[in-house]
This record gives C-alpha cells, structure tokens and sequence, in this order.
C-alpha cells in the first residue's frame, strides 16, 4: 500500500518556513561534478528522491561521494567506470530518472563517449530531449540508437566549438551543452540559452573550476573551450518553487508565514505575480512576510480586461508555479484566466478541484478560467490522487484550506520534489498525518 497524507483542512497556520535547496539546480550542479577528477564540495542539496537517485547513481558510476553534514556532501570522480553505462543497473536506475539524461554532457566532454537508455519520469505531456541531442551534434558527437537494448551510444571524441541556435530554451537542454562545451576545443556561442538562475548558478560554478564562459544571465552564452577544470565549492540557491507555493499556501489558509532566507533578488517576477492575485507580501531583509488576509482580490488589467497569467521562459513566469497560482485564485475575489502554453495535460488535476467545490472552467488543455470564491464558500475535503508532483502540491494547499477531511495518495509524486514537508507543515500547526 502506498503512503498517503491525511489532512484536516480549515484552520489558519502560523510560523517560519526554511525553503529547501532548488532541486533544479541540484540536478544540473550535481552532473557536473563529473568534469573534473578533483573534490567538488556542494550544500544546501534537498533531502528529496529525485536528486538521492542521482547522487547514488553518481556513486555507482565510481565517483567517491561523502556526507558531510545533513546538506552538504563531496564529490571526487577521479575513477568513472565506463563499463557501468553499458549495465543493466544504470538501464534501471537512469531509465527511472528524469535527471539523468544530465551526466551526458559532462561525460561526452571529459571521456569523448557515453551510453544512455531511454529517459522517463513526469507524466506532463511530451518533454522532448531532442535539444540536448541537436546541441550535442552541433557540437560534434554521433548517435547510435540501439534498439535491442533500448541505449543511445554516443561517440564525442573530437567534440569543437560552434554556433548553437537552440530549437528552444531549455533549461536543461542548455545546461546540457554548456557541460559538454566547456571542454570542447574552439569557442561554443550558444543563442535562445535558457537564463534562469538555476543556470546562471552553473555557469557561475563553471566558471570558478577554471571555465571561460560569459553572458550568463542573457540567451547568448559564449563558451571558450578549456582543457581541463578543477575542483570548487557550491551552495545551491533556495527553490523558488518552494517559496511560491508557500505564500500561495499562506494566502489561501489565511496563516501569518515568513518564509526566510529566499535570495528575494533572485525570484525575478514571483512576487510580482502573487501581488496581482492580490496577496499582501512584504519583504523584510531576505524574508518574504505574508500577513493572515480574510481576503485577497485579483487584479485586472488597467483596461478592465480580466487578469491572464500565463508561463514563459524566464525571466517570464515559471510553468511550475502555475498549479499553484490556479489554486489560489480559488479563494480569491474575481476571476483570472490561467494559460499553460508549455505543457499540455498540467491543468488535468482541476477535476479534483471541482469535487472540492472551486469553480473553474477548464477551456482546453492549456487553459482554465477560475472564477474566485472569494472565501464565501469553503472547499470540501475530498480523496484524491497525485498526478505529479507540482499538481500534488496545489492539491495539498487546496486540502489544508478546505472543511473537513482530505486524503491524497501517491505522495511519492510530491516527495520527489519536497523535501520532509509533512514534518515542515506540521511545525506551522498543520494537522497532517502520513497514512
């Protein structure tokens, strides 16, 4: 039987909450640990399953992995087996995580060749990984799918600078071929490079293992190919995911948070965004304080017209938060059009939400209308299943402000993204118990 949360909704919470370390970074930082054979020292890493997976995968590909405190372990990949890729545990283990597909731009750039089985992991429609494969063959390698076994076997050992126009902005796509080209001989322009934090805190640590990359922080990243890299020390930045589903949370349970130490500079139009559905936040030095609200209502545009909130690539609105601006708006006064260009089937989990008694049109795949409540009618506490993990978190605010009982099953979905957060709920006077 698989674990579920019990929750008894309705009461407001109150207290501190320590964001966790971005398990997007983690995935991108923790890959290129493999570029160099010296110790890379990186903390504030998320207790959660996804980044686990791979730093155990990371162990059984030879690197020397210690624990040093709770958040922060080293890592020496002086000794890769190569032989591991062609293994049937890597089949397991990298088929099984969606992070995988990280290792092989490092790989490719220190060993010239690399082996991987076909990716899995999110249901949120088709997440191509075609851009890290273009990105890879502008750079020089040559794919061998086999179908027999399922693995793509690359073959980089002459990889040369280029220009790149990636097909699109990818994060990991880009983080993808920056680790392939730092090592690359010949300078790599790369043009429509993803620029997110996460990325600009790569390249950053790039850059202090003796990397020659510059741009960071715009789509046009120039990389000066270097022969070899050495060994650094990382903290990963807070994960502004986390941090917006908190003040969502806190405005939809009408609960007094502060959300500390969020490296408020570097969340770009967040705040922005949960303003306009019209939550008090303030900052206060690194904090982001979120006062208990009655009520909250959504903004329009300055012609009248109804509030769309749609992602984009950043410095636009991440698609990641939208689950949860779309549940918040439940509770809100007025009405807002929620629009998911990136991807399609994200917006599936409203049917829970109407169980629950919010009253939303779903327009198409990518669109929903919401038409707030404005805390005139509560939500029921209903039962209900997990289809991912930005979905589960939305489903768990809906549940702690909602009358009654709640049960959301498959909870691994959430805990591959959020670390203890029963225990952190808890600590804010949440009623909510594992089942």
């Amino acid at each position: 039987m698989n674990n579920a949360f019990e929750i008894i909704g309705g009461k407001p919470l109150k207290g501190e909450i320590i964001p966790q370390g971005a398990k997007n970074e983690a995935l991108q930082v923790l890959s290129a640990v493999l570029l160099t054979g010296e110790k890379v020292t990186i903390s504030n890493i998320p207790d959660i399953k996804d980044v686990n997976k791979l730093i155990e995968l990371l162990g059984d590909m030879g690197v020397e992995v210690n624990r040093l405190t709770a958040d922060t372990y080293s890592f020496e990949a002086k000794n890769i087996d190569l032989n591991f890729f062609e293994s049937d545990a890597f089949k397991t283990k990298g088929g099984g995580l969606r992070g995988s597909i990280m290792i092989v731009g490092p790989l490719l750039a220190r060993y010239g060749k690399a082996s991987i089985p076909k990716p899995g992991g999110d249901k949120i429609g088709r997440r191509r990984l075609d851009t890290h494969f273009l990105g890879f063959e502008k750079l020089g390698a040559k794919f061998n799918y086999n179908p027999d076994n399922g693995f793509f076997n690359v073959d980089a050992s002459d990889l040369r600078g280029t220009y790149i126009l990636l097909d699109e902005a990818s994060v990991t796509g880009t983080a993808n071929v920056v680790m392939a080209a730092v090592l690359a001989k010949g300078t790599t322009t790369i043009y429509n490079a993803a620029c997110e934090p996460y990325l600009q805190q790569l390249c950053k640590m790039l850059n202090r293992m003796g990397a020659k990359i510059s741009g960071v922080g715009s789509n046009l990243l120039t990389i000066e190919g270097v022969t070899g890299l050495h060994g650094t020390e990382h903290r990963l930045l807070p994960d502004m995911i986390e941090i917006g589903s908190f003040i969502g949370l806190a405005a939809m349970t009408g609960s007094e948070i502060t959300i500390k130490d969020v490296h408020y500079d570097e969340l770009g139009i967040i705040p922005d965004v949960f303003k306009r559905l019209g939550i008090k936040l303030e900052r206060r030095g690194d904090d982001i304080y979120i006062p208990a609200q009655k009520h909250y209502e959504i903004e329009t545009f300055i012609d009248g017209s109804i509030m769309t909130i749609a992602d984009a690539p950043w410095p636009g609105f991440t698609p990641d938060l939208l689950s949860i601006v779309l549940v918040v708006a439940i509770q809100a006064k007025g009405s807002v059009l929620i629009h998911q260009k990136m991807f399609e089937s994200r917006l599936f989990f409203v049917d829970k939400l109407l169980d629950m008694g919010a009253q939303i049109i779903l327009c198409d795949p990518h669109r929903a209308t919401v038409i707030g409540l404005d805390k005139q009618v509560q939500l029921r506490g209903i039962s209900m299943t997990s289809p991912d993990i930005r979905a589960g978190v939305s489903l768990l605010i809906a549940a702690l402000s909602a009358q009654g009982k709640s049960t959301i099953y498959n909870i691994e979905q959430i805990e591959r993204g959020y670390q203890h957060i029963d225990d952190r709920l808890r600590a804010l006077g949440a009623n909510i118990k594992r089942i």
